[in-house]
């Protein structure tokens, strides 16, 4: 059973939630974040809307794509058609800074504890706000990276300098054949280093975050740690919200705080230690 009774629906209405969770972060001797989609949609990087039909209107005219999100899997005629659109997304959700804040302020609250960044978020957002990039673990991918697509080794690129190529020199919905990316091991097309199948690589640099990870819950395990789920929702529950329950379970010093825009909740069980609060992550994390 799941226990609501902590939310709020507008910030005018939560005060009471907001001032605990000032509390519990203020007491807590370690934050672990917990950040999913919800997040990175609050500080402006929304896949659908005017955003996606301004930058993708010849592909909406051919295609009748509807989203960023869903248009990612669209069978595109050529791989000169298919990076020309892959580009743009990339540049969009990538390097492009983010339009509100978040992040920032975001930054502000954690800085002076002993934090650690678990999100299934790809783009990149966390280090563009200057957070510690050896307290993030990015555990579905990065879109600045690219990966063989069988794959034939471990091994993950930076692709920053040839989406910026493919950004300038695509004409007509696609890009040059020669900026079409291929293994350079095995010549087989490249592919993003998202997760979406068992062809998803772990790269070193993966599993080194994967280790600080490990470092960061046994070090506080007995601490009072602030589990911060933000934007986080059913999509993987078992990387953040379900892992966040049970180790609140678990803990006796231990707070959960939930931020979602349409549902924050948590468990009967824990409802005693937790904070939950439904609104916009940004105009929440502003005022705490």
């Amino acid at each position: 059973m799941y226990s609501k009774i902590l939310t709020s629906g507008s910030i005018s209405g939560c005060w009471e939630q907001i001032e605990r969770f000032r509390q519990r972060l203020e007491g807590a001797d370690a934050v672990l974040i917990g950040a999913g989609a919800g997040l990175s949609a609050s500080a402006g990087f929304t896949y659908s809307g005017e955003r996606f039909k301004t930058n993708f209107a010849d592909f909406i005219a051919k295609y009748h794509l509807t989203d960023m999100y869903t248009a990612g899997f669209y069978p595109f005629e050529t791989p000169e058609e298919k990076w020309a659109y892959w580009s743009r997304h990339i540049w969009l959700n990538r390097y492009v800074p983010a339009p509100k804040p978040v992040y920032d302020d975001l930054l502000k609250l954690v800085q002076d504890k002993d934090y650690f960044v678990l999100t299934t978020n790809v783009d990149h957002q966390f280090q563009k706000a200057g957070f510690d990039k050896r307290r993030l673990f990015y555990t579905q991918g990065d879109y600045g990276l690219w990966q063989c697509s069988q794959p034939c080794h471990l091994k993950t690129y930076d692709n920053e300098e040839t989406v910026r190529q493919m950004l300038a020199r695509q004409k007509d919905m696609r890009v040059p054949a020669e900026l079409v990316p291929r293994c350079p091991v095995c010549g087989r097309p490249m592919t993003m280093n998202l997760r979406a199948d068992d062809t998803f690589v772990e790269d070193e640099g993966w599993h080194a975050a994967a280790r600080r990870y490990d470092e960061f819950l046994l070090r506080h395990e007995k601490a009072r740690v602030l589990f911060l789920e933000l934007g986080a929702g059913m999509n993987t529950p078992g990387i953040i919200k379900y892992n966040f329950w049970r180790m609140t379970g678990r803990s006796p010093n231990a707070a959960y705080v939930c931020i979602n825009l349409d549902d924050a909740y948590a468990p009967k069980e824990i409802e005693t230690k937790s904070v939950c609060i439904s609104g916009d992550i940004g105009e929440i994390l502003k005022i705490v």
